[in-house]
C-alpha cells in the first residue's frame, strides 16, 4: 500500500484532539511571530495518510480559510499529498514555496481554539466500522476522491469560506483513514458529492 503512507503509523495520532495537541507543537517552536505549514508538517509527521490530509482539512474549516489564497494553497497541498499516495510513495514531499506559506501564530491559536470543541465532539463518534472501506486499496478511491476536491478547491477563492466543504470532506476522509471508520469515509464521500454539486450550480 504505497509503504507505510496510506497507514496511521504515527504513533500519537489516535482522535483529533491528539492530531491538535501534535498541531499545538508548531506553534510553541515558533519565534517570529508566524506558524508555517512545514511546522505544521513536521509536527505531524511525514509518513502517515490519514494525518497528513486532516492538516489542510482543518484549514479550509478553520476561521483562516477567509484568507485570500488559501483555498488555493488547501488545494496545492491535497493534489501534491494525494498525487504521491497514488504513485506509491511512503513518505510525503511538499516544495518550498507551499511549505513557507503562514498564518500568524494569532490566527493560528484562534483557529485551534475554534477547532477544539469540534474535536472533542467528533472523537466521541468515530470508531473502526466498515473498516473494508477505510483501508487497504479503499484508501486509493479515497485519494482520488480528495484529489478531484483539490482540483475545484481554487474555484472557491471567490465565494467566502465556500472551501468549508472542501475541508470537512478532506477531515472526514483523513479520521476515517485514522480510525478506519468506514461510515466516516461514507459520508465524506456525500460531502464530496454535495460540494461539487454547489461548484457545478456557481459556474
Amino acid at each position: 500500500m504505497g509503504g507505510e503512507a496510506a497507514g496511521h503509523e504515527h504513533d500519537e495520532t489516535v482522535n483529533l484532539e491528539g492530531l491538535l495537541e501534535q498541531l499545538g507543537e508548531a506553534g510553541d517552536g515558533d519565534d517570529d511571530g508566524r506558524v508555517t505549514i512545514e511546522a505544521v508538517h513536521h509536527a505531524v509527521g511525514r509518513r502517515a495518510f490519514g494525518p497528513v490530509l486532516v492538516i489542510p482539512g482543518l484549514m479550509a474549516l478553520s476561521p483562516v480559510s477567509g484568507m485570500p489564497g488559501v483555498p488555493t494553497a488547501v488545494g496545492i497541498i491535497v493534489l501534491l499529498i494525494c498525487g504521491q499516495l497514488l504513485i506509491g510513495r511512503s513518505t510525503f514531499w511538499l516544495p518550498g514555496f507551499v511549505l513557507r506559506r503562514s498564518v500568524s501564530k494569532q490566527r493560528f491559536e484562534q483557529a485551534m481554539r475554534f477547532i477544539r470543541p469540534v474535536a472533542r465532539f467528533v472523537d466521541r463518534l468515530i470508531k473502526p466500522r466498515l473498516r473494508f472501506l477505510a483501508e487497504g486499496a479503499a484508501a486509493y478511491v479515497i485519494a482520488a476522491l480528495c484529489l478531484a476536491l483539490a482540483l475545484i478547491s481554487p474555484l472557491l477563492e471567490a465565494v467566502p469560506f465556500a472551501i468549508t466543504g472542501v475541508g470537512a470532506a478532506l477531515t472526514a476522509f483523513g479520521f476515517a483513514l485514522i480510525a478506519d471508520d468506514g461510515v466516516l469515509s461514507l459520508l465524506a464521500a456525500a460531502s464530496c458529492a454535495v460540494t461539487a454539486g454547489l461548484v457545478i450550480m456557481a459556474w
